[in-house]
């Protein structure tokens, strides 16, 4: 029988398996260099349970955003000569980088924003839609969001078109427009009840989005917030002697509110504002907030939550105008410098609604929402000095009885205000800087948007720490 041995390649096969194998090879190591290059995983919605109040914050941090772009862009076409002026784009974007991993599912849950700069609000004629994620900014990529932040403030305060990447490809220019000074932004999520302002940039508290803001009253708030920084940009500075630098954290703070180092920022500024506020109210004031609280929940009680609030009575409304001046009152620093101008911010809105040609009474519908609603602690409800000059303005154009509708049927100069036992309710007289309580070495007694003009790149609040 004769021998098997193995048969050689015929000359034609040796070829084609030394080809296979360097093929083989060749796939094997760009799967190496994949794997060690892995593009970064971004958080999803794994269904965990997350924070239920930081969740309901995001949502309504984003449906404030959605509601106040649109008219700051609407606010541009009063193109005042008059006024100062500062740069703003059509989108507001947001990120969750930095935060823990339930607070950032609680970002993607509510609003859809993970790490990546996400677009969370634009103006009506927008290039981009809230959603979509930028990953370019004129050319500059990075996987940390405050570097790209740096360079879309950079592309803005230039003024002119330039272009940006969405995660899908997309290449679009965004164009900035110039408006009136004074930014109107929205607390953190993390701090709704933060209230600060300042003549470069005012913060609301994020129960204002709870009103549901029409186009009027979004342009209003808007309008009104511009006006402190008009009437009141001089004196405020007067009290600020210093110089301030437009720092990192006040310019990424200016693009995305909920930034970790700058809502880090908003927690110091938060805590200060208490325990500076607790210090200077008096045991009457503070018994006296307490009892109109009590009365003001008791009388509230039939009312149910979704449904059309009932009519609130003279003694309801006075309850809580009163409570709206001890919020004004107990304002510090800059802030309460700019107390006192707020009613000139009214008349500015006032006056600028009608020459865009929206609805000057939208501060009165946004204040009767606001009462209605239970939402006090913010500087857009008319206190009773406010509402007074506010009536005498209306009257003069003729639009009393149109206010007397909108409030219901009650007539402002029917309410009984008794400010005596008000001690910090409203300014009953003149201003001095003597009344301002002491300057202070604590970096956020002037209020956060001073701190974080002054703060230096190096002493940023550690972006990467959790909550």
């Amino acid at each position: 029988m004769s021998s098997m041995r193995p048969t050689a390649p015929s000359s034609s096969t040796a070829p084609r398996q030394a080809s296979t194998r360097r093929s083989l090879a060749l796939t094997l190591l760009s799967a190496a260099l994949l794997g060690g290059c892995a593009a970064p995983k971004f958080t999803v919605d794994d269904g965990r349970a997350v924070d239920p109040t930081l969740l309901a914050n995001i949502g309504l941090y984003g449906q404030g955003e959605q509601a106040l772009r649109p008219a700051i862009a609407r606010s541009a076409r009063l193109k005042d000569n008059d006024c100062d002026r500062q740069w703003e784009l059509p989108i507001s974007v947001a990120t969750s980088q930095g935060w823990s991993e339930n607070d950032r599912v609680a970002w993607v849950r509510a609003l859809g924003v993970d790490e990546r700069l996400t677009v969370v609000a634009a103006t009506h004629d927008a290039p981009l839609k809230p959603g979509e994620r930028l990953v370019n900014i004129d050319g500059s990529t990075s996987n940390e969001a405050q570097k790209l932040l740096v360079e879309l403030g950079a592309m803005r305060e230039r003024g002119r078109p330039f272009p940006v990447t969405t995660s899908t490809g997309k290449t679009v220019q965004l164009n900035p427009f110039q408006v009136c000074r004074g930014y109107t932004r929205l607390a953190p999520p993390n701090t709704p009840e933060l209230q600060d302002y300042h003549w470069l940039m005012s913060y609301h508290p994020l129960e204002l989005a709870k009103a549901d803001l029409t186009e009027d009253e979004a342009l209003w708030t808007v309008l009104w917030t511009q006006g402190v920084s008009e009437e009141g940009g001089a004196r405020m500075k007067v009290y600020d002697y210093g110089t301030s630098l437009l720092s990192t954290l006040y310019t990424v703070a200016t693009l995305a509110s909920g930034l970790k180092g700058a809502a880090m920022a908003a927690e110091a500024a938060v805590k200060t504002a208490q325990q500076a506020a607790a210090s200077v109210a008096t045991e009457l004031l503070k018994q006296q907030l307490i009892d109109q609280a009590k009365t003001f929940a008791a009388n509230r009680l039939k009312d149910e939550i979704g449904k059309s609030v009932q009519a609130l009575t003279q003694a309801q409304v006075v309850a809580s105008m009163q409570q709206v001046a001890a919020n004004r009152g107990l304002l510090g620093g800059i802030s309460r410098v700019a107390a006192t101008v707020f009613d000139d911010a009214d008349a500015w809105a006032y006056t600028r609604m009608e020459q865009l040609g929206a609805n000057p009474l939208a501060g009165f519908t946004l204040h009767q929402k606001l009462l209605e609603r239970n939402l006090l602690t913010n500087a857009l409800a008319f206190d009773p000095e406010r509402m007074a000059s506010m009536q005498a303005l209306t009257n003069q154009a003729g639009r009393g009885e149109e206010v007397v509708a909108i409030l219901k049927g009650i007539r402002p100069e029917t309410l009984n205000f008794d400010l005596a036992d008000m001690p910090l309710a409203s300014a009953q007289q003149a201003f001095s800087y003597e009344d301002l309580e002491p300057r202070s070495t604590n970096p956020y007694a002037r209020g956060l948007i001073e701190a974080m003009l002054e703060m230096p790149d190096t002493g940023l609040p550690a972006a990467a720490s959790s909550r």
